[in-house]
């Protein structure tokens, strides 16, 4: 069956101590480093995934905000410029107005002047004509 065989135990022993360590030493602290190399740079990259993704984030907030900002500021401006169109326009109604009563005011004095003169027209050719039919009268 099975012997045991101290001097191939041992030899089989150092053999294994001996390829053990050259591996460690060619092998296993390599590779290790290589994981620990990796790993790090994994974790580098995430890490700047989430401070990219932060960054995008706070810039769409301040992209936003600033949008924000400026449609307010258009419409106060566009508030201003139309109160201003107004004001304007109520102005130049009231300014119309006024001329539109001066005009309506002159037209009233022309007609209440001319009227007086027809009035002493009249009453001249009034007075012409009632000496005349009275003088007609008389006459027959």
């Amino acid at each position: 069956m099975l012997e045991f065989h101290l001097r191939d135990f041992l030899i089989l022993f150092a053999n294994f101590v001996i390829l053990f360590l050259v591996l460690r030493w060619l092998l296993f602290k390599p590779l290790a480093q290589v994981f620990k190399e990796r790993e790090a740079a994994t974790t580098g990259a995430l890490q700047d995934a989430k401070d990219l993704t932060a960054k995008k984030e706070s810039a769409i907030t301040a992209m936003n905000a600033d949008m924000m900002a400026a449609r307010t500021k258009a419409k106060a401006s566009q508030n201003v410029l139309r109160d201003e169109g107004v004001a304007g326009q109520k102005g130049m109604l009231s300014k119309a107005e006024a001329e539109a009563v001066q005009m309506i005011e002159k037209a009233r004095k022309e007609l209440q002047d001319e009227s007086g003169k027809a009035r002493a027209a009249l009453k001249a050719d009034v007075e012409a004509f009632s000496d005349e039919i009275v003088r007609k009268l008389v006459k027959i």
